[in-house]
């Protein structure tokens, strides 16, 4: 057999299939102990399933933040305590090709269509004993022609000018002023329009006067007089409103003089044809396309994108705005915090006959009643009690968890193989030296020492400043476990052979220590590296729980674990406390897995052989 067939047999046999098999003597002689560690390993289920497990978590948690982006500061009262859900925009098949009218609540919507039958869907509970699903009887005995749904009531208008409302009334969302009701001298006035707020509503009847119920403590529902019998159109905010006269100006028709709408635009005296109000701000477009927008415009609601086509008309969400164009595209802006400005490539193939848009949905009906949507269906994994998403912080919480923990355990290998590896060959003075060292660290109480740290401390240290303190605190109270390893281990290596023949041929002591003791004793330090990497990330939880770790808003597992350490969301907030428990603990019993499938591929006698 030639020189290169000899050498191509042993690559195969080392690295590659074979395809006959070959005693275990033959095997052992030209297996390195690599090779054979390997081998071992891939053949553990459990180690392997360990291994799958923990990198399709690392590579979520690594990956899944440059397109899931984070806002720190994020907290919204609208979407509190939502359980998993993804039905807010899940609209009955009864409303296709057959759609009269729409509107978004918070975390629902409601509608009717052309037969005049009412529905919701979605996240429908407001709270424990409201639910928006249970629409009153005479609702549904009634023929809806028209909906409005506020931040937790629904009004909805009948065919014969009767008003209905339903959910929160407990703060006059039900008190319908007497001017839109029937009479005997009048009648019942033709209500051409309804809207709803922050628990208020507001109707315009045909002869051009504009009404509003509610709250009237947080909300301005007062109409001046001088205005009455002139307005063509109401638009309201979260707490105010305006109003669009027949002579085609805007006016803040309240008895408020200083909030953010008093002062409307100078341009918007005459000549507007639509106007439409988000949460804190109001916008017109005038008869040349041109879309004005004021008030506390603190979510890019100004920044309207320059179109080829003219705007007709406009409506509002929460914190955007989105506008049907003469050419029957649709456009929207503002924030999109949950994509409710990606109008997608489908709603302009179509040709679009209306827009329905609140909160953080928006719908558009074609000309032949197909229904495209976008905006916010909903939350995987539910959201906490500031409306922050759990799916998208557990995906940043786990970045930083194991940040931590991994930067830890490197302080700790780095500090640990360095002290054991000097203890073991040197021995003597420097082993009883560093020994005591170790010993006194080790003797440590770890948890009260780091609540004392904390309340040194206090809050001198910003969040950052205080992430990097926690992985030096644990990688230099963590390496005692490591040191007396290597150091147990470099004892035993250095009485061989092949260190005293490095030591004849007078190579330096920290050549032979680090270049030729201690690749001997890598795979130990690779078990106690794995399982000491699960420790790191479940001492920073408890660090978090003891409120020594990293605070909120910046999540971590353990600090999101800590947000849910209470009676009343253990029992009615389950998805707050179980989505971040499971995701954290199957990392750690995959890591744990992991190690022990290593320990098990080192240990020779673990072959059985």
């Amino acid at each position: 057999m030639t020189d290169n067939k000899k050498r191509h047999s042993l690559l195969r046999n080392l690295f590659g299939n074979r395809n006959k098999e070959i005693d275990i003597m033959t095997e052992e002689q030209i297996q390195s102990p690599g090779r054979m560690m390997l081998d071992n390993f891939l053949h553990n289920r459990l180690g392997m399933t360990g291994l799958i497990g923990f990198l399709a978590i690392f590579l979520f948690v690594l990956i899944a933040p440059h397109f899931v982006p984070i806002n720190l500061g994020e907290s919204d009262n609208t979407q509190t305590n939502v359980p998993p859900t993804s039905t807010m925009m899940s609209y009955p098949k009864e409303m296709v090709h057959n759609t009269q009218a729409i509107a978004s609540g918070p975390t629902f919507g409601v509608g009717c269509d052309k037969d005049g039958h009412t529905y919701t869907w979605g996240y429908t509970k407001i709270t424990d004993v409201i639910d928006m699903k249970k629409i009153p009887q005479e609702v549904l005995d009634a023929k809806i022609v028209d909906v409005a749904a506020g931040y937790d009531h629904i009004v909805a208008l009948d065919e014969d000018n009767h008003l209905y409302v339903w959910g929160s009334t407990r703060l006059g969302q039900d008190r319908i002023p007497s001017e839109l009701k029937p009479s005997r001298t009048k009648g019942t006035p033709e209500i051409i329009q309804i809207e709803a707020g922050y628990q208020i509503s507001g109707a315009l009847t045909a002869d051009g006067n504009a009404y509003f119920w509610g709250n009237g403590n947080m909300a301005d529902i007062d109409v001046k007089k001088e205005y009455q019998g002139r307005v063509k159109k109401i638009a309201i905010a979260t707490y105010n409103y305006c109003l669009l006269l027949d002579d085609g100006s805007v006016v803040y028709a309240g008895l408020q003089k200083n909030n953010a709408f008093t002062n409307v635009p100078e341009n918007l005296k005459s000549g507007v044809v639509d106007i439409a109000a988000s949460g804190d701000t109001m916008a017109a477009v005038d008869q040349n396309g041109k879309i004005t927008v004021w008030g506390n415009a603190t979510h890019g609601e100004k920044n309207v994108p320059e179109t080829d086509s003219k705007p007709v008309e406009l409506y509002g969400g929460r914190y955007h705005y989105t506008a049907l164009m003469e050419n029957g595209d649709v456009i929207s802006w503002g924030s999109n915090s949950h994509g409710e400005t990606n109008v997608t490539a489908s709603v302009n193939a179509g040709d679009i006959e209306t827009v329905f848009a609140g909160f953080y949905q928006n719908y558009a009906v074609t000309t032949s009643g197909d229904i495209h949507t976008w905006g916010l269906k909903g939350h995987p994994l539910g959201t906490d009690d500031l409306g922050r998403d759990i799916l998208t912080r557990i995906i940043h919480g786990g970045k930083t968890t194991m940040t931590v923990g991994a930067i830890a355990e490197i302080i700790s290998i780095i500090v640990g193989v360095i002290l054991g590896a000097l203890a073991g060959y040197f021995g003597g003075r420097t082993d009883m030296l560093i020994m005591r060292i170790s010993e006194i660290i080790g003797g440590l109480p770890f948890l009260p020492f780091a609540l004392l740290l904390s309340a040194i401390i206090g809050t001198r240290f910003d969040v950052q400043m205080r992430m990097y303190l926690i992985m030096v605190v644990l990688g230099l109270l963590s390496w005692t476990g490591i040191c007396r390893l290597i150091r147990a281990q470099i004892l035993a290596e250095r009485e061989k052979e092949f260190v005293l023949a490095a030591q004849a041929m007078g190579v330096r002591e920290g050549t032979i220590i680090f270049k030729h003791i201690l690749p001997n004793v890598l795979s130990i330090l690779l078990v106690q590296a794995t399982l000491g990497f699960a420790t790191c990330m479940l001492t920073e939880s408890s660090l978090s729980y003891l409120g020594f770790g990293i605070t909120p808003p910046t999540p971590t597992w353990g600090n999101m674990l800590t947000g849910a350490n209470n009676s009343i969301v253990i029992q009615q907030y389950w998805w707050r406390w179980v989505f971040p428990a499971a995701i954290f603990g199957l990392c750690t019993i995959c890591i744990n897995l992991m190690g022990d499938a290593i320990r098990d591929a080192v240990d020779p006698k673990s072959l059985g052989r």
